[in-house]
């Protein structure tokens, strides 16, 4: 009979750790690099680029067609994502030297692993480091913020030093030297654009893309052969840095697309992608693997790119990366995850990167502390349908434009831009001029001097921003302006 009990007990023990670790999806946040709303196929049937793994993933999960960066660079939007907090609530420009994540401030990450994850990033980090040479080591960087390991670079492979890192120490430091680089027919951000600096021997721009899919597909398969991780779920923050510049397709895809060097690019990354996605299948990880997607902000692509190539990165969205139009943030986001959501689904609800936080802890049943994510709210009801898609996840979205610094808030059908102008990339002085060359100064359009003092337009009837409302509706603009003075001067939203 004590033999019957304790085998009854093991088995009893065994079903609740397992029902407890489906209770547990893992987690696989894969962020791209300046992508357009407009270059996947799945939110854009125009699109001249194909994306099919981008596309797939799409039609076994849920497509977001209003989610929006926290901010419209890179910087300022993956600080969002991690924090759950508004980038406009801390100094972004300190990220070349300083932390932007404070010791103790609750990330994702840090999240997920005081529930039981393993939690591993691979990519760009671009959040700063407190650097003191790069013979040392880099505190404040990602194992110092949540994650148990890292293997990755600084910020873009166009912004010098170019080494590689793992965990918080340098492979090798940058003591070689590469020129600029610019590319004949584009802007002189565009192309093969990189700048002049120093570089690892261990590393070459053209190989940090798929040498990222190799470190990641090996996070995925040593987790999965891990007997002593069997109950411990993984979360991998996978950051890639493209199609940032510079544009580097290997030969495989050089000419695939209609879209020029970007469009062959892009394709890269999408195969990338679904290397990525493959490694998951082959471990018998799917199923219980949430799957969020997403870009961290607009494309750098112009008019001229969209007469040129016919294609349009953005997808009929007015701006660009760094801009207070909708160019600049609005982003492709997809859910996948298998069993909760449905596939084939898609959703209008607003939501920001700043949401995952939130969302991750509903996802976890946990409460999150008082200061943590203070700017984040749960998309899980929506995700899985059991919040109708009439009834708003958040009632709002509010940021600082890249570079003009334009405050803007989106409340409902409403959106209003508290000044004239793009306040990013699509304003600058020299078009097509390096953006960190002044120092990220103000590029906002020289203002008509009759022309209204800002801009307010209807989302829902009118989401290329086409025509400015501001002085036909003052009411609004009235009423949208002390709505977004009263997040700023809050310390949240939540």
């Amino acid at each position: 009979m004590k033999k019957t009990r304790s085998f009854l007990f093991s088995i009893l023990s065994l079903l609740a750790i397992t029902v407890a670790s489906a209770e547990k999806p893992n987690i696989l946040v894969i962020l791209v690099d300046d992508m357009g709303y407009g270059d996947a196929g799945c939110f854009n049937p125009e699109s001249k680029i194909a994306t099919p793994y981008i596309d797939k993933l799409a039609a076994e999960g849920m497509m977001f067609r209003d989610a929006h960066a926290p901010g419209p660079l890179c910087h300022m939007s993956r600080y969002g994502l991690l924090t759950g907090r508004y980038p406009f609530r801390t100094d972004v420009t300190v990220w070349p030297t300083k932390p932007l994540i404070k010791e103790g401030q609750m990330t994702i990450a840090s999240l997920l692993k005081s529930q039981g994850y393993h939690t591993a990033m691979v990519g760009k980090w671009h959040l700063g480091f407190e650097e003191t040479g790069y013979e040392n080591p880099l505190p404040g960087g990602p194992v110092d913020r949540g994650f148990d390991s890292y293997f990755g670079i600084r910020a873009s492979t166009d912004i010098p030093p170019y080494f590689y890192i793992r965990g918080d120490k340098a492979v090798l430091p940058p003591t070689n030297y590469i020129e600029a680089v610019s590319s004949e027919g584009w802007t002189p951000i565009q192309g093969e654009f990189s700048r002049a600096g120093g570089i690892s021997p261990d590393l070459t721009l053209e190989g940090v893309l798929p040498r990222f899919s190799d470190e990641a597909i090996e996070v995925i398969e040593s987790h999965s052969q891990d007997n002593s991780r069997a109950d411990k779920p993984l979360m991998l923050y996978l950051a890639y840095p493209a199609p940032h510049t510079p544009w580097l397709p290997s030969e495989e895809f050089v000419g695939k697309s209609e879209a020029s060097m970007y469009g062959d690019f892009m394709m890269m990354v999408d195969d990338e992608i679904g290397r990525v996605l493959k490694a998951l299948d082959k471990a018998s990880m799917k199923e219980d693997t949430l799957v969020i997607f997403t870009s961290d902000n607009g494309p750098v692509w112009y008019d001229q790119d969209v007469e040129r190539l016919g294609h349009d990165s953005a997808g009929g969205l007015r701006g660009m990366k760094s801009d207070a139009w909708e160019g600049g943030h609005r982003m492709p986001f997809i859910a996948r995850w298998p069993g909760s959501v449905e596939a084939g689904t898609s959703t209008d609800q607003l939501v920001c990167f700043t949401d995952l936080m939130a969302t991750f802890a509903d996802i976890l049943e946990v409460q999150l502390p008082p200061n943590a994510g203070p700017d984040s709210f749960s998309f899980l009801p929506a995700m899985t349908g059991q919040k109708s898609y009439n009834t708003p996840v958040r009632k709002s979205v509010v940021m600082k434009s890249g570079s003009g610094g334009l405050m803007t808030i989106r409340s409902g059908d409403w959106k209003f831009i508290d000044g004239r102008g793009s306040g990013g990339f699509s304003d600058r002085g020299v078009r097509g001029g390096d953006p960190l060359a002044d120092g990220g100064g103000n590029r906002q359009a020289a203002p008509k001097p009759q022309g209204p003092a800002g801009q307010l337009y209807n989302m829902k009837s009118d989401l290329g921003e086409t025509r400015n409302l501001y002085t036909d509706r003052p009411e609004i603009v009235d009423r949208l302006k002390k709505e977004m003075a009263q997040i700023v001067r809050n310390s949240k939203s939540r």
